[in-house]
């Protein structure tokens, strides 16, 4: 009987994007290709459909989630926040489908990372809130990145963020206690969700990663892109390796007990 380690299912929310005759779930290549690179482990994409997506049964299957980032923002509508402004992107199938979905993973215990939207989601979705518009709070930077520069430059580190002593963060980054890191964001976390601990902050005060203490599994969320090209950068390497072993815990503890059962059924 072979002893290796069960690959992991690891689902990746998707968008849902409006073309000119149909819409198309979408998600980008990057976290794909994160999850096929950095945790060894098979990606899943989960379609924007809200409550007709079946979680319970979808979450028996996966090891777990990677919450996306995304052009689009939450709607203040689920924080309380002000109106968002005409130009703002929105996307409600997601909104529909990533915040009841995060609960459900977390009351699964399915290993759970979440970027950039995807952070901020976690925040509203355990009852926190966000900026609108950070780079407009005084004293803050702007952490958006410039579209003047090429594409694969805006993903180049431009500030430091430090870690909390004694954090999970900072047991994943082998007790660093500062990193440098990319900024693609123009939201972020206003007033953090109960259920929540802060795990990294930037030098401004802007909450860059959160964890979820009473989570049964792994559960963190950082508000930059890990992701690109995941290889490449020591800190992605790291966080993507530890998501991936999460879910390799997981896969075979889901596993074992099949597995077992077929193993009489042939003895």
């Amino acid at each position: 009987m072979s002893t290796a380690l069960p690959v992991p299912l690891i689902g990746i929310t998707s968008c849902l994007k409006a073309h000119e005759h149909s819409a198309f779930h979408s998600v980008q290549d990057k976290y794909v290709d994160a999850v096929v690179a950095g945790t060894s482990a098979v990606p899943v994409l989960i379609p924007a459909i809200g409550p007709a997506l079946d979680m319970d049964a979808l979450l028996a299957r996966l090891d777990g989630v990677l919450v996306t980032g995304s052009p689009s923002n939450v709607d203040p509508a689920y924080y309380g926040g002000p109106p968002p402004r005409p130009d703002n992107e929105a996307d409600p199938a997601r909104d529909a489908t990533t915040l009841p979905l995060i609960r459900a993973t977390l009351a699964a215990g399915v290993p759970l990372l979440a970027i950039c939207r995807g952070i901020q989601e976690l925040n509203v979705a355990l009852g926190g809130t966000l900026h609108q518009h950070v780079h407009e709070l005084p004293g803050r930077r702007d952490h958006r990145s410039d579209k003047s520069l090429p594409y694969a430059e805006r993903y180049a580190p431009v500030h430091a963020i430090e870690l909390t002593p004694g954090g999970r963060l900072q047991a994943v980054m082998g007790g660093a206690a500062r990193i440098e890191v990319n900024s693609l964001h123009g939201q972020g976390i206003d007033r953090l969700a109960a259920g929540l601990v802060v795990e990294a902050v930037a030098e401004d005060g802007t909450i860059e990663a959160v964890s979820v203490p009473k989570a049964a599994g792994f559960a963190l969320g950082v508000q930059w892109h890990p992701e690109w090209r995941v290889l490449e950068n020591v800190w992605s390497r790291r966080l993507f390796a530890a998501f991936g072993e999460a879910a390799r815990t997981r896969a075979a503890g889901r596993l074992a007990g099949p597995r077992a059962l077929d193993h009489r059924a042939v003895a």
